[in-house]
């Protein structure tokens, strides 16, 4: 798609997450090595939270601004931040088996953390994808005093990235990864076909906006049942669609929520969804849109590529369909 397709006026936005799942943030500029690098630079450790140096002189504040300035860590590249470690029980499931997916959320005092905070309905999601972006899953584990616990099968081979999105008590929201390796005949798909439509079953789904580097973008998702215009969306965690976004290459992580809520007499129950995102970099970014009708909760794949500023000179390439998408019985 390009930057001409327009989107309804009357449609409401929503709050981004970036490196905090389920809260409000923003990321903009380098991230992995390069923020390490600018930490090293200003002789601060690259971790949230960490402390300056001892025997800081005249410099502290000319450096301490310096990192404050510092690009935060999108979410979801860490297995810890903050003082909370995402531990599994184990780190590869076998392919096609239903596995009980068993971890736990260490907290700064080398325990299990216990308490967490409700957000969307749920103290903690959990998003599994493959490494090529495929094989999406979005699942609620319960909970058995510090042990999360989820019912999980991959019935392809590969290496997975496991999310965590979850807010401990009297702490900020955060999304913590980890790897997860499914033994046998990996066949990576091939790199998805851009397009401004993605099907699940008999509904369709067309996405218009694009997503450019640094700035906020607007994507409105539009679904239709056999042609017709879906206007009685129902509630699905407090929404009427959830909105998660991975950069190809290192998944990261960024969640998106809408601003309205189904019984707040503004939000309509379709058929337009609209996001507000800011994405960090120039690169392709996976897209998935979980909404929720006749009972059943499904999940509209797509692949946006992103270019420079079109206001600096560049191009925006268009979003466009992803590898798939699928229903849930949830």
């Amino acid at each position: 798609m390009n930057g001409a397709i327009k989107v309804g006026a009357y449609v409401v936005g929503l709050a981004v997450v970036f490196g905090g799942a389920l809260g409000v943030g923003r990321v903009v500029g380098p991230v992995g090595d390069a923020v390490a690098e600018a930490a090293r630079d200003t002789g601060h450790s690259a971790e949230p939270g960490a402390g300056h140096a001892a025997g800081a002189g005249a410099g502290h504040d000319e450096g301490h601004d310096e990192a404050a300035r510092a690009p935060a860590v999108p979410g979801g590249l860490q297995v810890s931040q903050g003082g909370y470690t995402l531990l599994p029980e184990a780190d590869e499931v076998k392919v096609g088996e239903r596995t009980d997916f068993r971890f736990s959320v260490i907290g700064p005092d080398g325990h299990p953390v216990t308490g967490f905070t409700t957000q969307h309905d749920k103290k903690l999601h959990l998003i599994v994808v493959r490494r090529d972006l495929t094989g999406f899953r979005h699942l609620h584990p319960t909970q058995k005093g510090g042990v999360w616990s989820v019912p999980l099968e991959l019935p392809a081979a590969g290496e997975y990235r496991a999310f965590a999105d979850f807010a401990p008590e009297g702490a900020e929201a955060m999304t913590l990864g980890m790897d997860l390796s499914v033994a046998g005949d990996y066949r990576p798909e091939p790199p998805a076909v851009p397009a401004e439509t993605a099907k699940v079953g008999d509904y369709t789904v067309t996405l218009a906006g694009d997503l450019v580097p640094g700035r906020t973008s607007m994507l409105t998702l539009s679904i239709a049942k056999d042609g017709k215009p879906v206007t009685d969306l129902e509630p699905y965690l407090a929404a009427y669609g959830h909105l998660v976004a991975l950069r190809d290459g290192d998944l990261a992580y960024l969640h998106v929520h809408p601003d309205g809520a189904p019984d707040d007499g503004r939000t309509a129950p379709g058929p337009d969804i609209t996001f507000y995102a800011e994405v960090p970099s120039a690169g392709t970014y996976g897209l998935y849109l979980d909404f929720k009708h006749a009972g059943t909760v499904r999940t509209a794949v797509f692949t946006a590529a992103t270019g420079p500023d079109p206001e600096a000179g560049g191009a925006t390439a268009p979003a466009g369909d992803g590898h798939g998408s699928h229903e849930h019985g949830r």
